[in-house]
This record gives C-alpha cells, structure tokens and sequence, in this order.
C-alpha cells in the first residue's frame, strides 16, 4: 500500500491525533510496499487453492436459504473510502433491514450453513477478492460500515491511514464478540449502543496498538495466531 502525504487526507482525518500516527508510519514506507506485495502474492494463491472449497460452500449456501450467495454491504476502508465488502451470505436475505448491522449470539436470521462456516470463519474467503483488488489487506481494522466509522473519535480515524482487514489482534481478542452482545441486549441494551460505546472503543486500543507496532513480522504472527484460533 502506498500511505499519501498528511496534506492529501480527507478533511475528517486530519487531526494531531492522526499526525501522530501518521508520522510512524511514514518511517515505514517500505514495509507498507512490502505488505502489498504480500497481500497480491498470496490472495491469488490462495484463490487458486481455495477455489473448490469455496465453490462446495456457494452451492451449500444456494441450496440451504433463498438468497445470493454473496452478502455485499458498504464498508469503510483506507483514507475513509467506501467499498463493497464480499463475504459469504450466512443470514437470510435481507438481514440488515430486519435487525441490527451486527449480529448476536444464536441471532434468529443466521441460516443453518451460515451457522456452521461462522464457527470457522469460512464465510470471510471471498474476501480474498477485495484484497487482491487492493480494498483490504491480510492484517487490519476490521472494515466498520460507515454508521459506525461516523462514531469514531479523532483517534479512531488513525486506522483508516490502512486498508481494512481480514484479522487482527482485535478480531481474536474478540471472536466470540456475539455472545459478548447478546449479553448486553439479555440486559435490555440496545445492541448498537453496545456495541459503539463498549466494544468498538476496546478493540480500537488493540488496532491502534498495531499501527504503532506495525511491521511485516508482527503481521505474519497475527495470519498464524488467526489459524490457531480458527482451528481451537
């Protein structure tokens, strides 16, 4: 990924909070060369090897709920550009307009194969897509929808200096982060509430961390962390 010059920023994004962070990555163009390098090299691979997986897993998808195979929703990625984000469809058709944008633990529209491939993450495989497109990249900010990044304070817009990602150290620390809600709504909160004032300002401290510690090797032992979980 290429970092653009502090001047060149969304007006939204230029604060001292975000300079700060700016600054550090600054020192660290190659490796943000390096890591795009990475991100191209190993998302074709891997749609490559994938590719009958992921076929098993569409028809299982179309056989199972009525629907596209594919959920596209807006998220926010770099400088705060919007994209399209591909994941696998794991709730019924038209999920956001009947419920909340995050979902809860045992949420009513997750579909029976849609509940299975969440344990494993296999519904975030087609994501391998927007990054070799270059809209995400391996290690990251999860890509918030922009109800979402419309709450983040100055400090939060630091992690839109990089591409939204697949994993991060806030995505493990956070993987049960349904059951986390549905606790909260068992004791009548709003979900969105919980969400934008208890779990987004925490995993945001981890994902700002990882700016200020970003290198190459910090990412490949987060993509080696993800695995384990993902098979514990």
């Amino acid at each position: 990924m290429i970092l653009i010059d502090y001047d060149k920023l969304p007006e939204k994004m230029k604060n001292d909070k975000v300079k700060e962070y700016w600054d550090i990555l600054d020192k660290k163009r190659f490796s943000l060369i390096f890591k795009r390098i990475f991100d191209i090299f190993f998302s074709l691979i891997l749609l490559i090897i994938l590719s009958p997986i992921i076929l098993i897993l569409a028809i299982l998808i179309k056989i199972d709920s009525k629907g596209p195979v594919f959920y596209r929703q807006e998220r926010v990625t770099t400088n705060g550009k919007i994209f399209r984000i591909f994941k696998f469809r794991t709730m019924v058709q038209n999920a956001d307009k009947i419920g909340s944008l995050v979902t809860v633990g045992n949420d009513s529209r997750i579909t029976r194969v849609g509940k299975l491939i969440r344990k494993v993450r296999l519904d975030e495989l087609p994501q391998l897509i927007n990054i070799l497109k270059g809209e995400m990249t391996f290690v990251g900010t999860r890509p918030e929808v922009k109800k979402y990044v419309d709450k983040y304070t100055d400090e939060m817009m630091a992690t839109l200096l990089m591409p939204a990602g697949v994993t991060s150290i806030a995505s493990i620390k956070y993987k049960d982060e349904d059951e986390i809600l549905d606790k909260a709504v068992k004791t009548g909160k709003d979900t969105d509430q919980s969400y934008i004032e208890e779990v987004l300002p925490d995993k945001m401290k981890y994902n700002l961390d990882y700016i200020k510690n970003f290198s190459v090797w910090n990412d490949f032992k987060i993509c080696i962390d993800t695995v384990i979980e993902v098979l514990r």
